[in-house]
């Protein structure tokens, strides 16, 4: 059968132009939720769906090695990596972060933002306006640092925040803005390898169980220790998704002020609904929008060929708001998840599958712990205002944001008496 094809000889200034949009727009058109395509005038197959994800994700058909620009593979995971491994090393390497972001070490690392939250409360009273995107970005690198087993001095904070954030914010990036992200990565990386080497001497205490003492006391499948490269890029790897999650709690708060019937029942106490608008955000929230891989052999699905070494692109976003599993998928409704439980293959922000086998994101207990506590808290311990500010979101521009990064006004801490108040989230409001 002969595969659909996008028009035009070459798409790269498209994909430049619509982002996250590009794979769902020409679906749209062809009728087909596969299609051939030229990036970089190298030829690509880009596919949508929970079967494509099921597909993309099954019997290890597919490899990341040589999916990616070499400039993002730098930022975001590095040579070395869990993410080009295949195989029985993959999965041995991934049941090493199944034990750092299991379920009561996610809870944990919820425990330590909560309390940084509170610690951090009257600085925000104190200020006039903080911007909630900024914000979380430094909390989640100094209570991931902490979770992970290294307190960061207020200097050592700045200076993490800044490479983890410019690291997340230049993946889709050219020229100028790329080169300074590789830069401070260098300079992380020199920390993180500082980090090993110590742990591994004894010179610096650290928690067993903790995520720097599993990374550094980590052996492969030959009894080896990982190289102090690889370990430094695993301990990067950790803390920096943890700091991604601010894009998704930035989300929420934009949710939360757009939706103010989800606040109030929220702060009523009902958590189930909490984790269902947590789902929500997750699904709309444009935050990775493809996933790349290499066909490992030739196969055919669904009629058509994919030929050894065929360069393929998953639309994760695109799945996350496919009409044929989310009905009505750009309207924000947490009720949709008090319904049905998903697949592994329908909601798949994070990537698809079983994350113990696949190269699906290890992490995501712990994305749904820190967004739990972080709308639990926005919602039950201040009270605010969202000043009139500018909350549309450039899909074009990857990763997205809201355009402001969420400003709140005039931030009250909620006194214990407040806090029992079935009526405090009527406080919170905007202008």
């Amino acid at each position: 059968m002969q595969m659909p094809k996008a028009p035009g000889f070459d798409h790269t200034v498209a994909f430049l132009r619509e982002g996250y949009d590009f794979v769902g727009n020409r679906c749209e058109s062809l009728g087909s939720d596969i299609f051939e395509a030229r990036l970089a005038l190298r030829k690509v197959v880009c596919m949508r769906g929970a079967q494509a994800c099921e597909q993309f994700y099954a019997k290890e058909k597919f490899t990341r090695v040589g999916a990616m620009p070499i400039t993002v593979l730098m930022l975001l995971q590095d040579y070395g990596s869990v993410q080009l491994l295949d195989g029985t090393p993959h999965r041995h390497r991934k049941s090493m972060f199944r034990a750092i972001g299991h379920q009561t070490a996610a809870k944990r690392l919820g425990t330590e933002l909560q309390r940084e939250w509170q610690r951090t409360l009257p600085r925000w009273e104190r200020a006039s306006s903080m911007v909630l995107f900024d914000e979380m970005q430094s909390m989640l690198t100094r209570v991931g640092a902490a979770w992970a087993g290294v307190n960061l001095t207020e200097d050592e904070a700045r200076a993490r925040t800044r490479e983890f954030s410019e690291m997340l914010a230049s993946t889709g990036s050219i020229g100028p803005k790329m080169v300074r992200a590789l830069v401070l990565r260098q300079r992380t990386e020199y920390w993180a390898r500082d980090l090993i080497k110590r742990t591994r001497s004894g010179k610096f205490a650290v928690a067993n169980g903790s995520a720097l003492q599993l990374i550094a006391s980590h052996r492969d499948l030959h009894g080896q220790l990982l190289s102090v490269k690889t370990a430094a890029v695993e301990l990067i790897n950790v803390l920096r998704a943890i700091v991604a999650v601010a894009r998704f709690i930035a989300f929420a708060g934009k949710a939360l002020h757009e939706h103010p019937a989800a606040r109030a029942r929220i702060d009523s106490g009902d958590d189930a609904y909490l984790h269902a608008f947590v789902q929500e955000v997750r699904r709309t929230a444009p935050f990775f929008p493809i996933i790349g891989g290499r066909a490992r052999e030739t196969f055919e699905w669904q009629g058509f060929r994919f030929e050894k070494g065929a360069w393929v692109l998953l639309d994760l976003y695109g799945t996350d708001q496919d009409v044929n599993v989310w009905p009505e998928p750009q309207r924000f409704d947490p009720l949709r998840f008090l319904e049905r439980e998903p697949t592994p293959f329908e909601l798949v922000p994070q990537g698809a599958g079983d994350a113990s086998l696949t190269h699906r994101c290890p992490g995501e207990d712990m994305t749904l712990e820190i967004m739990r506590v972080a709308v639990r808290e926005l919602v039950g311990s201040m009270t605010f205002i969202v000043p009139a500010q500018d909350l549309s979101v450039d899909k074009s521009a990857i990763p997205a944001l809201p355009a402001s990064g969420v400003i709140l006004a005039n931030v009250v801490r909620c006194s214990p008496r407040d806090e029992a108040s079935p009526t405090r989230a009527s406080s919170a409001r905007s202008i």
